[in-house]
């Protein structure tokens, strides 16, 4: 919550009553993360942020190239169905069923250079054909899809736009701000998700999401059978892919060294369950 307090300092409100009123707000718009157990500001519904997010999908998927064949696409079906599953037998065993309704898994693979792909609230899933000369096999495409479905369980974009809107729409409520600004609440909402305005191109989540992402998405990927060990392999050779790095300080990713080093502290809990799942 401490990052809510930091976006309420920046709103400049000098009522006290309104800012009583928001802290109050703030206070009732809390959330868990899976798994991690951090506390998370989440003032907006899950139901408007998925609608929401159905829209920009399908408005993105318009102005997309999308491969419709190919044993490239048949991997991304395959392994999105296998985490898919997986993510929803999770969901229900962390008292999370509630939740599972409010998926519609889709999962397309788009033509573009970009090495990245993404998952909104909801399930909604692309792919960029530039990560697979990086994710190599299905394993490998099992890393980056958990990874992303892991922001949409652990509720990144409902904390990121809870924060924008404070930030710059004074703690606003959703629907009243698609009302009176409708395309700016559009973009914060893209935002949100991590998607630029251009097509391929993607916003980075802070440090603490990719990591929250990373020891969810190993756990996600061993559930669906896949072994979570491939997940340091890939994460080296997008580290070569990226090239020359910005110190950790400057960047918003944890340093490819970091990250690997973390991801090897939380494997032996996925291998766990990895192998539980094989026997």
């Amino acid at each position: 919550m401490v990052k809510g307090r930091e976006d309420v300092r920046t709103v400049g409100l000098r009522s006290g009553p309104i800012l009583l009123g928001l802290l109050l707000v703030l206070a009732a718009g809390c959330a868990t993360v899976p798994v991690t157990g951090r506390q998370q500001l989440a003032l907006v519904p899950d139901r408007e942020l998925v609608m929401m997010g159905a829209d920009n999908y399908a408005q993105l998927m318009e102005r997309s190239e999308i491969v419709t064949s190919g044993p490239e696409v048949d991997s991304v079906v395959r392994v999105g169905r296998r985490i898919a599953e997986s993510t929803e037998r999770f969901l229900v065993e962390n008292g999370l069923e509630n939740e599972v309704r409010a998926y519609d898994w889709q999962f397309n693979l788009i033509e573009d250079d970009a090495v990245n792909a993404f998952c909104m609230p909801g399930g909604r899933i692309g792919v960029y054909t530039g990560i697979l000369d990086v994710t190599r096999d299905d394993e490998g495409l099992a890393v980056v899809m958990a990874h992303e479905v892991a922001h949409a369980v652990a509720g990144h974009s409902n904390e990121r736009m809870s924060q924008m809107l404070i930030a710059e729409l004074g703690g606003t409520a959703l629907s009243r701000a698609l009302d009176e600004e409708p395309e700016r609440t559009r973009q914060l909402a893209m935002a949100a998700y991590g998607l630029g305005a251009q097509v391929g191109v993607l916003l980075p989540y802070s440090r603490r999401h990719e990591s929250e992402a990373d020891r969810i998405g190993l756990i996600l990927m061993a559930r669906a059978g896949y072994d979570p060990r491939a997940a340091v392999p890939f994460w080296r050779r997008m580290a070569r892919e990226g090239g020359q790095t910005p110190p950790e300080f400057l960047s918003t990713h944890p340093h490819p060294d970091t990250r690997i080093e973390d991801i090897e502290t939380h494997l032996p809990e996925a291998i766990e369950i990895y192998e539980r799942e094989r026997s």
